[in-house]
């Protein structure tokens, strides 16, 4: 495990800055480590890493959502409220949609087939979406018009309205039938998640104050440590509710940084993103690199131009669904296309939940999987390469009398 470690980390760092040199976005250096590392090709990685490594993409995207939402202003968040609710559900539907009309006809499988891998390719990534989201709301850009915030916000809740539509659609394929409370969960997962995380980070910042003025002060070393604790409780809080109860883990996540900013000096707030920000920089390699691993290059060598096809003919739909969101919104064109833009790259999800179909046995299985891995490859390098090339271009900078 050490090995593979070490292989991780420096080969991945290595790699990361080449991209970088060559004004590449990072994650593609990471992303390509893992694929050359992982077991469909030099199978250097071990055994033991491959089995958690779940697990370890899930710790690195909870530390980027901590950093996240100790930078979201909420303030700022109400300014786009309706447009970054409409974000996390309609562009997702949109994608979907046009798999299940386009799929069957270019890639010859059945409508609930066509509409279990729209679920698998419908979600943004958080992993690629959020830091970048965080990085702007650091140098100001778009923060005027809470664009950054939005795009987070909404990222954020993309996720889990297509994970519960891919559950209720793999029931479909396996000969089940359509729940409605399946649907109705959407809504309950994402007000739960809200409320546990807002109610957990505000008692958290209440004691950080209580020992304050009894003069126990707590370096922020040890409250990092702390959050982390309580963020994996939180996501274990999920796993424990399943079927009883819908909640969201990662939403939770979130709302209990958000509390704790509100219940905390400014300063105080600022010091822990910027340590969870450190972390980040570890947790960023073996987030991407794991998702590189469980890339099979045999499947995508299958699937051929037919499956780029009908990615690239998903993400114009998905686009159109962006642009609905914006509608009525004070954003200039070219704010509108960086939002499009923000909304394209695909990684965490396809790689957690792409390969489900095939190990349940399912006819589609493999076609899902070949298009999910080619989902990653074309989309985060084009979503990530995209934002970091016109992010300057695009965006007014807080101070700036730039027309947009």
């Amino acid at each position: 495990m050490l090995t593979s470690l070490g292989l991780i980390f420096l080969l991945g760092l290595l790699m990361a800055a080449i991209c970088q040199k060559i004004h590449l976005p990072r994650i593609i250096g990471m992303l390509f480590t893992g694929i050359i590392l992982g077991p469909y090709v030099l199978n250097l990685l071990d055994v033991s890493i491959l089995n958690i490594s779940s697990q370890l993409r899930q710790i690195a995207l909870i530390i980027i959502l901590l950093k996240a939402g100790l930078s979201l202003d909420l303030k700022d968040l109400k300014k786009v409220g309706r447009s970054a609710v409409m974000l996390s559900c309609v562009p997702a539907t949109c994608e979907l949609l046009a798999f299940v009309i386009f799929a069957p006809m270019i890639l010859n499988i059945n409508r609930v087939d066509a509409a279990v891998m729209g679920a698998v390719l419908a979600a943004v990534s958080p992993a690629v979406v959020v830091p970048r989201m965080v990085h702007l709301m650091e140098n100001g850009y778009g923060t005027e018009k809470s664009i950054p915030q939005m795009i987070l916000a909404g990222a954020s809740c993309d996720d889990i309205y297509v994970i519960v539509l891919f559950s209720t659609f793999v029931g479909m394929a396996q000969g089940g039938h359509v729940n409605a409370l399946d649907f109705a969960n959407i809504p309950v997962s994402i007000l739960t998640g809200v409320l546990v995380g807002a109610l957990v980070g505000w008692l958290l910042g209440q004691l950080f104050e209580l020992l304050y003025r009894k003069g126990s002060y707590v370096r922020n070393s040890m409250k990092v440590i702390i959050i982390m604790g309580l963020s994996f409780l939180l996501m274990a809080l999920e796993t424990m509710l399943k079927g009883k109860v819908a909640f969201s883990g990662l939403l939770a996540v979130v709302s209990m940084a958000c509390a704790l900013k509100m219940r905390t000096p400014k300063e105080v707030t600022g010091r822990l993103s910027v340590k969870f920000g450190k972390l980040w920089l570890a947790a960023e390699v073996v987030l991407f690199v794991l998702v590189g691993a469980a890339v099979d290059i045999r499947y995508t060598m299958e699937a051929g131009l037919a499956a780029v096809g009908m990615i690239l003919l998903a993400l114009v739909f998905r686009s159109v669904g962006v642009a609905l969101c914006l509608l009525g919104t004070e954003l200039g064109k070219k704010e509108r296309l960086f939002c499009m833009i923000a909304y394209l790259p695909k990684a965490t999800v396809q790689a957690a939940i792409g390969s489900v179909p095939l190990a349940m046995g399912l006819a589609c299985g493999k076609i899902v999987l070949s298009v999910a891995v080619l989902a990653i490859l074309i989309t985060a390098p084009l979503g990530a390469l995209g934002m970091d090339a016109t992010y300057r271009k695009l965006l007014q900078k807080n101070g700036e009398n730039n027309i947009i």
